[in-house]
């Protein structure tokens, strides 16, 4: 099973006078053209899908991802905002109509993936509150015995001094870990947020992030590498596990 993460296109609305904004439309697209040549079976976005949470920018979200051929599964970042995500891509069945949080797990996949939604209105760092956490450990002791991927916006660890204290309270991020390290069936974390590529042990797991799609906010990219649009992959094989691939968009 081939995964591929994009995160943090941060798309703005197709009629914004923001030079980036065509900019990151265009990260976007070669993104996806990438994608669609590169035999792959689903996308994960882990959020900040577009900067300002408006309905103007979902619809150019929308129609940018359009063109992907494989199935997508979003989850919020702090940028994202729950109604307007919802209405926009109201023809995804796999995210929940109503209540307060943009949970769910797909089951029909090679690999359980689980997505977590750490996004509460007007706060910028992550929140997983109890009803969060009751909600990913009863998912999570469903299927004890299935691999599977959990993807959340904000990552529950410290990047050094790029990404320090997160989540609005500390004990969400030490409370959340204790919950995956009693699933050992887990096998990677992937988040976003940070804009920067980042990987370590956490929960009994590897954790990885990613750089942002949008070239512009990138950091701690190579040089030689800067102007190009990048996205990980994540390739599971019986031999050699999951294997994470950095890949650079050259064409």
């Amino acid at each position: 099973m081939v995964i591929a993460q994009i995160s943090d296109t941060h798309i703005l609305a197709r009629s914004s006078e923001q030079a980036v904004g065509a900019a990151r439309a265009e990260n976007l697209r070669r993104c996806i053209a990438d994608i669609n040549r590169g035999g792959v079976d689903v996308v994960v976005h882990t959020g900040d899908s577009v900067h300002h949470g408006m309905a103007e920018e979902y619809a150019h979200l929308r129609e940018i991802l359009a063109d992907l051929e494989a199935p997508l599964f979003l989850i919020p970042g702090n940028r994202d905002r729950h109604g307007a995500l919802r209405v926009a891509f109201d023809h995804l069945s796999y995210l929940p109509r109503n209540g307060d949080f943009l949970h769910y797990a797909v089951e029909d996949q090679p690999i359980r993936l689980v997505a977590l939604d750490s996004v509460a209105a007007g706060e910028r760092k992550g929140v997983f509150c109890a009803r969060r956490l009751a909600w990913l450990e009863e998912t999570l002791a469903r299927e004890p015995d299935r691999p599977t991927i959990l993807f959340i916006h904000h990552p529950p660890f410290d990047i050094g001094r790029h990404y320090v204290g997160g989540y609005r309270r500390p004990e969400d991020a030490r409370k959340l870990a204790a919950v995956v390290s009693r699933h050992p069936q887990v096998e990677r974390l992937l988040c976003g947020h940070v804009h920067r590529l980042h990987r370590e042990s956490w929960g009994g797991t590897v954790a990885t992030t990613m750089p942002s799609v949008a070239v512009d906010l990138r950091k701690g990219v190579d040089k030689a590498i800067e102007a190009a649009p990048l996205y990980l992959l994540h390739v599971a094989s019986g031999e050699d596990g999951l294997v994470s691939h950095t890949r650079v968009v050259t064409h």
